[in-house]
């Protein structure tokens, strides 16, 4: 493929900043979140059962995250390139951490607690210091990557990669892996070593199911390709879900009018299967409106990575972008009965707190790779 190109050295034409980039906010990424927010107040009220505790919860969550997000905004990538190598060892470590003393809950061993004080998820912070760490080795090297530049490349996105499958949490683990895949190809990786992967995917595949995955997970991959196989067990979900899209029709039942989640036949319908209850209430077209926030919030992001200065900065937000990308894809395809239940959430709609800062801090550094740049007149 083809690397990012370069920005040239800036003319000696500079001016004044306009006021959004002297506070390090981008307008429009700021305008598309807001929409996001209050989106997902309604479809949270509807999907919750008018719980009015849950969308107080989420509002903070949200306070949270858009202060996380415009703090973030303000550190300069090149201050955060600094500390990428210490983030990747603490990160790594907490997740070590996780494994020997970590909290668990519902089968899975994923947080980390001080009693009286937090509980947190290590894997997502790992989320933004995957990128970071990918774009921080080959951001100082000449690209296209040499071979022994992706293998360094393939062993950071592995270590975490590891710990992480064995909390389990195969959701986490393919956006992590993801997100550093993405700063590889962003980096301009040849061909011959994509065309490897592709086929050694095969294989691979054969390896994750008879030696990584669990029975649940190989349940769940079951499940995506005949539902209707055990409709009262492993199948509920996928088919509750279909039938809360379908009965959408075009213009959707109304606001708080759904049948599948407020009788109870959506199973979690305030968090990864909350589009679902979007889909019954407002129909197609207030999916498709969902759609083109989403579709702007990737474009703006495209269009910062287009126009970052550095190559730290460039792959940094080429990666957030195209990891959010994937978010959105695998929530859609897994409510929908495209893809397996992996337990992603709908970025920015869905119910929970430390996803929704972790994807909101993300947003902040897309705000500085962008207003950090060298404001000029181009001639």
């Amino acid at each position: 493929m083809k690397p990012l190109s370069g920005v040239s050295a800036p003319s000696p034409g500079l001016r004044r900043e306009p006021l959004w980039m002297r506070i390090h906010v981008d307008p429009w990424l700021l305008l598309l979140i807001l929409i996001l927010a209050g989106a997902a107040g309604f479809v949270l009220y509807s999907a919750s059962s008018k719980s009015l505790s849950m969308l107080y919860r989420q509002s903070a969550h949200y306070a949270i995250g858009l202060a996380v997000m415009l703090f973030i905004a303000q550190v300069k990538p090149r201050f955060m390139e600094r500390w990428v190598p210490v983030a990747y060892v603490g990160s790594s470590l907490l997740l070590l951490a996780v494994l020997v003393v970590g909290t668990e809950a519902k089968g899975a061993q994923r947080w980390l607690s001080i009693p009286g004080v937090i509980t947190f998820q290590p894997s997502e912070i790992m989320k933004l210091v995957m990128p970071m760490s990918v774009a921080w080795y080959l951001g100082r090297r000449e690209m296209p990557p040499r071979f022994k530049h992706v293998a360094v490349c393939l062993t950071i996105i592995m270590v975490p990669v590891v710990l992480i499958l064995k909390q389990p949490d195969l959701g986490t683990t393919l956006l992590i892996a993801a997100s550093g895949i993405f700063g590889l190809l962003l980096a301009g990786l040849r061909w011959r070593y994509i065309l490897g992967a592709l086929v050694m995917l095969v294989p691979g595949a054969v390896a994750m199911w008879f030696f990584v995955m669990h029975a649940y997970q190989k349940q769940r991959v079951l499940t995506l390709l005949n539902p209707e196989s055990d409709p009262l067990g492993a199948g509920w979900n996928i088919i509750q879900s279909k039938a809360a899209i379908g009965s959408g029709g075009v213009y959707g039942k109304g606001w708080l009018q759904g049948t599948q989640s407020h009788l109870d036949f959506l199973p979690e319908g305030h968090t990864d299967f909350i589009i679902a209850v979007l889909a019954e209430e407002f129909g197609l077209v207030g999916v498709s409106l969902l759609m083109l926030v989403y579709l702007l919030i990737i474009a703006r992001g495209l269009y910062i990575t287009h126009h970052a200065q550095e190559a730290f900065s460039k792959l940094l937000a080429g990666s957030v972008t195209l990891t959010f990308f994937v978010y959105v894809f695998v929530n859609i395809g897994m409510v929908s009965g495209l893809l397996p239940v992996v337990g992603v959430p709908l970025p920015l709609i869905s119910y929970g707190g430390t996803s929704l800062i972790t994807l909101l801090a993300g947003f902040g550094i897309l705000m500085s790779v962008h207003t950090h740049r060298k404001w000029m007149i181009h001639g």
